[in-house]
């Protein structure tokens, strides 16, 4: 008798208590993961973010012991660290101070610390191959690529954080609101195109995107905790020093994102009653303690808060156009702090990204229904307030993400680590959904399966992006020109560890070929040569078809006789070898004279093949 009554208390939880509830979890999960195993199997593919390759070649330096380090060498970092140093330029071939830091490992300046920390426990767990596997079934075969097993662990680490984001977005909207819309608003999450194109993106964005859910989290709790006619204040100093924490480990994630604690620091100065200045100051307390350490070591190491990261504000602008400051080894920095300068960036960058990126928050359709629901009146005193902090953070992530825009970031439109509107998906669906809910009420269906066919019309229409991404019929792309991983990989072994290539795909040869590579310099004659005789002498020199495919008049012509693509138009050939030499093959060549001066130029020897990404030329036969 017992055994029958344990039997049907079992199935009593299963049913109508907290088992059915994780039961329905169990299912929700099961069913992201099949979506995860047919989204990895169409539309995945390689890295083609520099950002994502960056931050993973410093997670494998600190994987296999060799410290906070980066083989993906900036001019500007150069300088950085020269100035720091104190060093001048010293005569050629000498070089016995390493003001730059490239004789041996240097510190990494561009990424913040925790994303890749996480990627090098990653990597310490599964332990991958980083060369390629073109014999082996799902990681290529007929020694064609078709993935890389390091990236495509990073992939599923960052889908896992994308069901960890879907659940706070659940928990998050059944806290404020009821079951319904918390089950919609999970639905939405996981139908949203744009958080699976970041899941396979290699960019620390999820993980960001869970921290900024959890503070949100505490925001909500520390209203609940003042409720009532006894709040509880310690517990609500408490919620408000976790959210100075959380704002600080996402700041160590993405340097850009510090900014939050602009809302953050006037949500408690509006809504923190007679302890505001209290909660206020703790919670900078806490962001401030959490960057001190990291904010010491950039000091000690180059004398800036955020090394070249936090110049990013003077990139792309009139000042600077494109990467110019980045690949600049002496930088004239003189009125760069002109007003003039930033409102000019700024005008350019909300020119597209208001009508554009603002809209498209939720995702699809959701977002103008978003942009509405911030204007609905709501009688939950924790949602009307949260909805304050999303229009705070909306202004806030606009200008962020406007004048912190790069080159980089430009060239991978949407998917780049300096899209912060995409931190709001959550809260766009969210507020979205409760205005579509809120209109939904006020009609009158006569017939109740009516109401359930428009609210799956409007999910479908909300998820229409990623239901035609997922449609047959589909070309899976393993890599995005100009990235030839198979190239990279070849072209480096013939680099020994301690030399030094340079590239305009330096985050690329980083990561694939596992060798220190420095950004192509300004241009390709005194500061190239400032570079090589000064610095450190350039073993091998790599130019991808970004280079290569330079435009004939304003890039060749005009770009002027030191530009690197009026190097290539200018000095290096290629030319069909003779049926005697070897049919069908090409050579690269020099055009130069005798009495010409520039064939002086260091690196003067080619492979017989012409690669088809790029071309490869070296200080010596290595092949």
């Amino acid at each position: 008798m017992l055994t029958v009554e344990r039997i049907q208390a079992v199935i009593h939880k299963l049913e109508v208590d907290t088992g059915a509830r994780w039961l329905n979890y169990l299912v929700l999960t099961l069913a992201i993961m099949l979506l995860g195993v047919w989204y990895d199997t169409h539309c995945y593919h390689s890295f083609n973010a520099p950002a994502a390759m960056d931050a993973a070649q410093v997670a494998r330096n600190l994987a296999t012991g060799k410290g906070y380090s980066s083989e993906c060498v900036r001019p500007f970092g150069l300088h950085l660290l020269q100035q720091h140093n104190g060093a001048a330029a010293q005569a050629p071939g000498t070089n016995e101070v390493d003001a730059a830091a490239v004789n041996a490992l240097q510190p990494d300046l561009a990424n913040a610390p925790l994303y890749p920390t996480l990627l090098a426990g990653l990597f310490k767990v599964t332990s991958p191959k980083w060369t390629l596997e073109l014999e082996k079934p799902f990681w290529g075969g007929g020694g064609h690529f078709s993935r890389y097993k390091p990236e495509f662990h990073i992939t599923i680490l960052n889908q896992f954080l994308l069901v960890a984001a879907v659940f706070l977005t659940f928990i998050l909207t059944r806290t404020l609101f009821d079951h319904t819309l918390a089950w919609l608003a999970a639905l939405l999450m996981v139908g949203s195109d744009v958080l699976w194109k970041f899941s396979v993106s290699g960019l620390p964005t999820l993980l960001l995107l869970d921290i900024f859910l959890c503070l949100i989290w505490c925001l909500v709790a520390f209203e609940a905790a003042g409720a009532g006619e006894s709040p509880n204040g310690s517990r609500r100093f408490q919620l408000a020093l976790v959210t100075g924490l959380l704002a600080g480990l996402g700041t160590l994630t993405l340097y850009a994102f510090g900014w939050v604690m602009l809302p953050v620091v006037l949500y408690f100065l509006i809504f923190g009653g007679a302890a505001r200045t209290r909660l206020s100051l703790g919670t900078l307390l806490v962001f401030a303690v959490v960057l001190a350490p990291w904010i010491a070591r950039n000091l000690m190491v180059s004398g800036t808060f955020f090394g070249t990261a936090g110049y990013a504000i003077l990139e792309n602008s009139m000042r600077f156009p494109g990467s110019d400051l980045m690949q600049s080894l002496d930088p004239n920095m003189t009125g760069v702090y002109g007003v003039k300068s930033y409102l000019v960036k700024l005008q350019a960058a909300l020119h597209d990204l208001l009508p554009n990126g603002v809209p498209g928050i939720g995702g699809g359709w959701i977002g103008c229904l978003f942009l509405a629901g911030l204007l609905l009146g709501l009688r939950n005193v924790a949602a009307r307030r949260l909805r304050y902090f999303t229009i705070m953070c909306l202004v806030v992530f606009v200008f962020v993400t406007a004048l912190g825009q790069t080159a980089l970031g430009a060239a991978v439109p949407e998917t780049n680590e300096e899209n912060l509107l995409v931190l709001l998906t959550p809260l766009g669906i969210i507020f979205g959904l409760v205005f579509f809910l809120t209109l939904l009420d006020q009609m009158d269906f006569a017939w109740v399966p009516v109401r359930y066919a428009v609210i799956g019309l409007v999910v479908l229409l909300a998820c229409q992006q990623l239901l035609f991404t997922l449609l047959p019929p589909k070309i899976r792309v393993v890599s995005y020109p100009p990235y030839n991983p198979v190239e990279i990989q070849r072209l480096s072994q013939w680099i020994h560890p301690n030399e030094l290539m340079m590239s305009d795909l330096p985050w690329a040869v980083a990561w694939y070929g596992d060798r220190s590579c420095t950004w192509t310099t300004l241009d390709a004659g005194p500061q190239f040569y400032q570079l090589n005789d000064y610095i450190k002498h350039v073993s091998a020199l790599y130019l991808s078809e970004q280079t290569m495919d330079g435009r004939l008049l304003s890039d060749c012509l005009l770009g002027g006789k030191n530009s690197w693509s009026g190097f290539i138009f200018e000095r290096v050939g290629v030319r069909k070898l003779t049926s005697e030499d070897a049919p069908d093959a090409w050579n690269v060549y020099f055009r130069t004279s005798a009495d010409d001066p520039r064939r002086t130029f260091p690196l003067h020897y080619a492979p017989q093949e012409v690669y088809s990404s790029g071309i490869f030329l070296t200080d010596r036969t290595r092949w």
